[in-house]
């Protein structure tokens, strides 16, 4: 018989796993749902009312089509919490903890980077340059009013797209109007800059292929070159 001396303590819950957070694009959301009802109306129309090969043809295009939109439109996002960042991408699934995070960067594209040097397009955080070049707009006209809504662009008229660099990689105006994909990118470097350093945070980056999605796109353009070449 024991005493309650003897019995050791209950075992702790697990800590629980942070929530992500996830960034994905509306407009390639909406393009993609809109591409895929268009590819599915003609495909399904000819496998159903064509005739000799090209029902066929029409299959062996859609096996080809359905993927690729799936893949560069409703695919890419983008999940960060606490220990990592993980970049779904068309083709590639990259998880970054905080800790290999060299920077993030926007220019052309969002990026990140890793301390080895290696970067990784964020596909679902696209840069719009007229949305820039609106915000900085706005922040010029709110200065100049002086109503204290905001102050004008370091470098505004100069550097990419009217805008010079600013912070950790940052290579947009300061302030807060701002364009939506470089809110969200202001959100990750808060993220990072609080995490960076935390052992929970560290480890090394995975890549994984999509092979879900590469696997059946090639498999329709080999059945559609098959058909063709047979004539």
């Amino acid at each position: 018989m024991t005493t309650p001396d003897d019995q050791s303590p209950a075992p702790q819950p697990p800590v629980p796993v942070s929530k992500d957070r996830i960034y994905r694009s509306p407009a390639g959301i909406a393009g993609g749902v809109l591409l895929l009802v268009i590819v599915g109306w003609l495909g399904i129309d000819a496998i159903v009312a064509g005739r000799d090969r090209t029902p066929w043809l029409a299959l062996a295009t859609l096996i080809l089509l359905v993927p690729l939109v799936v893949a560069f439109t409703l695919r890419p996002a983008v999940f960060a919490n606490e220990e990592r960042l993980r970049v779904r991408n068309p083709f590639r699934v990259i998880v970054l903890p905080w800790g290999q995070v060299a920077s993030l960067r926007s220019g052309y594209s969002n990026e990140v980077v890793t301390k080895s040097g290696t970067k990784y397009q964020l596909w679902s955080v696209p840069v719009s340059l007229r949305s820039r070049k609106k915000a900085a707009r706005r922040q010029a006209r709110a200065a100049a009013e002086g109503d204290g809504r905001g102050r004008p662009a370091r470098g505004l008229g100069a550097g990419l797209g009217g805008f010079s660099g600013g912070g950790r990689g940052q290579t947009v105006p300061d302030g807060p109007m701002r364009a939506e994909t470089d809110k969200v990118m202001d959100d990750l470097r808060d993220l990072w800059e609080a995490r960076e350093k935390e052992e929970t945070a560290q480890g090394e980056v995975t890549v994984r292929w999509a092979w879900e999605i590469a696997g059946p796109a090639v498999a329709g353009a080999v059945l559609l070159a098959i058909l063709l070449a047979a004539g």
